[in-house]
């Protein structure tokens, strides 16, 4: 169980799972190889997550040895896998050398009829499983797909089961990223009431942006644990981004987390490259733009105090250091301090003669 884990300030700690070796590999065109994946997971592990969902077992046999190349590293984090509601996921599973093992059952009218079954089949189905993986794994968990769509009767009673059958956790699903602030808090507190005791996962997809906002809502209500991936990769808008709940965590007056906040601009940038793709430069938290300045109006209260325009510092995610942009943005009082750090000293007169020349020039970047 992962509830109660109470560090010495008196926050509650946050289990963190990172999935991105599962769900963030499921992005359109991303495919890790072997190595990445080694990479990738040995420096989730330096980094302090939790858990790691590592693969999709059942997608054949060079993911379940890439899986079991990732067990055989003896990493300090929890090993887990996914899979779809069906014996022979499990079988497959089974044969990947790790402790942890997850299925997804639908609990929504939506995913029901789109699947053609029904509530009666679910319930039975997770018993089924639940009581099949009990002989292979030490520690199940079982995911309410939509669950954030789902009739709360029916989820309340699929909650029930899984604590009568002593799962590991439930991970609760917002599939479609529909769910809002307000609604998630609402169901984790009533999850929490209905079934006590039993521990609960937030999953949230960003499909309307609220991926991190949900996240840390449900952590707030009482969900004693989330899934991310970096850099929110995943299908269509993505995942709640680890680099963005884990600052949010490390700055929250009642959650924390273990990860390594230092680690996180090598991990996304590790992240990137192996899934092709680049970091957008206004990404949160760790974008190459998100620690520049040029407002003159910023900059001359940053020169007194950098909390002033920064919620925490640039070497606590990774950064060298911030950036100080002379251009049109620029106030006389940031032209005079910033050309003066380059050895530079000017008048103020002078600073308001340069304003209109900046505004017609490229910016200049002055570390």
């Amino acid at each position: 169980m992962e509830q109660d884990r109470i560090a010495a300030d008196g926050t509650r700690k946050v289990w963190m799972i990172d999935t991105t070796l599962r769900d963030g590999e499921q992005a359109p065109g991303v495919l890790f190889d072997r190595e990445t994946k080694i990479a990738v997971a040995q420096s989730l592990d330096r980094a302090g997550l939790d858990e790691l969902e590592v693969g999709t077992p059942i997608m054949g046999s060079a993911v379940q040895e890439d899986i079991r190349g990732i067990a055989a590293l003896g990493l300090g984090c929890r090993l887990s896998v996914w899979c779809r509601a069906r014996p022979d996921d499990l079988d497959a599973a089974a044969r990947c050398n790790v402790g942890g093992v997850h299925f997804s059952l639908p609990v929504s009218t939506i995913h029901l009829e789109a699947l053609g079954k029904s509530c009666s089949w679910v319930l039975s189905q997770a018993e089924r499983l639940i009581r099949s993986a009990g002989r292979h794994f030490d520690r199940i968990t079982v995911g309410a797909q939509d669950a954030t769509r789902a009739d709360k009767d029916f989820l309340f009673q699929f909650a029930a089961l899984a604590k009568e059958l002593d799962v590991h956790r439930l991970r609760i699903a917002d599939t479609v990223g529909t769910g809002r602030p307000s609604t998630v808090a609402d169901l984790i507190r009533s999850l929490k009431t209905a079934v006590p005791d039993l521990d609960l996962e937030f999953h949230g997809h960003n499909d309307l942006g609220m991926a991190t906002a949900n996240a840390l809502t449900a952590l707030e209500a009482g969900a004693q644990a989330v899934s991310v991936t970096v850099n929110g990769l995943g299908e269509r808008a993505g995942n709640t981004a680890l680099e963005q709940i884990v600052m949010a965590l490390h700055q929250h007056p009642t959650l924390n987390c273990s990860v390594n906040s230092a680690a996180l601009l090598s991990l996304c940038r590790l992240v990137a490259r192996g899934a092709g793709q680049s970091m957008a430069p206004t990404q949160p938290v760790v974008g190459d733009r998100v620690f520049t300045h040029e407002s003159g109006i910023h900059c001359h209260a940053m020169f007194k105090d950098t909390r002033a325009y920064e919620p925490f510092a640039p070497q606590q995610v990774g950064h060298s250091d911030r950036r100080f942009i002379l251009g049109a943005h620029s106030g006389s009082a940031s032209i005079c301090h910033l050309l003066q750090r380059a050895g530079i000293r000017i008048s103020a007169q002078q600073a308001q003669t340069l304003r209109p020349l900046l505004a017609a020039c490229r910016p200049v970047d002055l570390r």
